[in-house]
């Protein structure tokens, strides 16, 4: 997992992914929790006529997300 950097070394595990209508899968933002990375996405994904689609994993080294 990778860290913050900066003095507290925070470990963000939680991962936001938008995937498009097409398949491909982007990281939006890493969390420390599953429900701030939850409220993100119920925010993001509440907006009309978007297609995308707002995921909440946990990191792990093969996520397939680019960026």
């Amino acid at each position: 997992m990778r860290n913050v950097s900066g003095e507290g070394g925070a470990v963000l595990p939680w991962l936001l992914i938008r995937q498009d209508g097409h398949g491909n899968r982007y990281r939006v933002g890493s969390f420390a929790t599953r429900a701030e990375a939850q409220q993100i996405a119920e925010r993001l994904g509440g907006r009309p006529g978007v297609g995308d689609s707002y995921l909440v994993e946990r990191r792990d080294a093969g996520s397939g997300v680019r960026g």
